[in-house]
Parts: C-alpha cells; sequence; structure tokens
C-alpha cells in the first residue's frame, strides 16, 4: 500500500493539568483532502502546532512520508513539503503582493543566503512568483501593497505564500475565518482547483465548505478523535450528530 503522506500515531499534547490532544492516530494519503473539525477548543490548532514542529508533543509519533518527523523542527520539516496557513493572516503589509509572493518563494531557494545581489536578478524567482499568484488569480493584484487588501484577498494571499513553496502537505487552519459568504464561494473555489498531487488537512468551522472540499473527515471533541472516516459516514455519526451538528 501506498505510505501516508502523513500519520499520526498516539500523538498527545498537554499543558500541565490540561490534555489538548489526547492519543491522537490518523493516517492521510497522499492527495487526499481531509478536513478536521470540532467544537471550539477541541485541540484542533494545537494538532495543527504539533504536526508542523511550532509545539513538541508530550507523547507520540509523526510521520511525514514515512520519515519520523516527531523531534524535527519546523524548517525541516518544511524542507521535506509541509506548510501551513494559520487563523491570522501573517503578511508583509508594507510589500507588495508580488514582493511578498517573491520572498516566499525566495525562502525556498539557495538564493536566500544572497545577501549582495538583489532578488530583482533571479529572474526565475520572479517568474515562479507570478505564477504562485496566477494561480490562485491574484497576479491582477501583484503591485498592490498588502494593507490596502480586502480581508479576503488577504486570506488568498497567504495561501497563494505556503504554495509558493510547492508543499506536498498543505494544512489550512480555518482558510474561510473572518470571509463574507461571497468571499468563502470565491475561496472554496480557489481550494477546489489547488494541485490534486497536494494533500491538503484543514480545519473548518463552516461545515458546508469543509464537507464539500473533503471526501475524509475527522473530528476532535476534547483532544480525542471520536470519528473518523469518508464525510457521509461521519455526517450519520450518532455521537457527531449530537455533539458537533447540534441534532
Amino acid at each position: 500500500m501506498t505510505e501516508p503522506a502523513l500519520r499520526l500515531d498516539a500523538v498527545s499534547r498537554s499543558f500541565g493539568g490540561l490534555q489538548a490532544v489526547d492519543a491522537v492516530s490518523l493516517a492521510v494519503r497522499p492527495g487526499e483532502r481531509r478536513a478536521l473539525i470540532g467544537p471550539n477548543g477541541a485541540g484542533k490548532t494545537t494538532l495543527f502546532n504539533l504536526i508542523s514542529g511550532a509545539l513538541p508533543p508530550s507523547a507520540g509519533r509523526i510521520m511525514l512520508f514515512g520519515r519520523d518527523v516527531t523531534r524535527a523542527p519546523a524548517h525541516r520539516r518544511a524542507a521535506l513539503g509541509l506548510a501551513r496557513t494559520f487563523q491570522i493572516t501573517n503578511l508583509f503589509p508594507d510589500l507588495t503582493v508580488q514582493e511578498n509572493c517573491l520572498l516566499a518563494v525566495q525562502a525556498h531557494s539557495p538564493s536566500r543566503f544572497a545577501m549582495l545581489r538583489p532578488v530583482g536578478r533571479y529572474a526565475a524567482l520572479a517568474e515562479r512568483a507570478r505564477a504562485t499568484l496566477v494561480s490562485l488569480e491574484l497576479d491582477r493584484l501583484a503591485d498592490a501593497v498588502v494593507r490596502n487588501l480586502s480581508h479576503g484577498e488577504q486570506r488568498q494571499l497567504e495561501i497563494a505564500l505556503a504554495l509558493a513553496g510547492r508543499p506536498r502537505v498543505l494544512l489550512l487552519d480555518e482558510p474561510t475565518a473572518g470571509l463574507s459568504p461571497a468571499e468563502s464561494r470565491l475561496m472554496a473555489g480557489l481550494l477546489r482547483r489547488l494541485d490534486p498531487q497536494i494533500t491538503v488537512l484543514m480545519i473548518e468551522h463552516d461545515m458546508d465548505i469543509a464537507l464539500e472540499l473533503s471526501e475524509m473527515v475527522t473530528v476532535l471533541h476534547y483532544g480525542r478523535v471520536i470519528a473518523d472516516g469518508a464525510r457521509e459516514q461521519v455526517k450519520a455519526d450518532p455521537q457527531v450528530r449530537e455533539i458537533y451538528l447540534g441534532a
């Protein structure tokens, strides 16, 4: 069988007496779209922090394409093809859209160590940045200063920066957070057109968006997995309906 792109074996994280993530195990196949859902405080973002290397687990093992990255730093995981976005946008507000994307591309290139040569001299990097913006329909805003963008456009740009490193696994932390219904539909359309070879694990509170974009769903409650499987199976789960869907 194909090695999972991402595998968690009984991963846990405690903060003093609080068990934020409790023995979570899951396997995400290459190219799979999986939603990670659950009520506020379920441990979803903490789990993302463990997967990305922002926090070390208290117990368990994290595997990325068959490699044990449980104790690997975040930059090592990024080099192996892991990228993530955050609930709060993290951009350079005084730079243009093109400049933000160019910096993200350069961060994954050996030229990041070249301090004396202007980045504009690297035509291949500029072309990659432009292509990334085109893929998310942001090329029309290439020369716009980021602070002047709408919130929805800034969220799109953050995804563009994550894609600039050509990731193999993409963690999306609430990509539609704070968006209007129209902006959410636009974001859903953009995410649907992502390269099918990219494995996507997504936290999303909008259940319609989460279930539309993900064929597999994992449900967390108080840090534990209470349901995991195909979306129709999870939607029909009595415990999920009672705890999360309000049925």
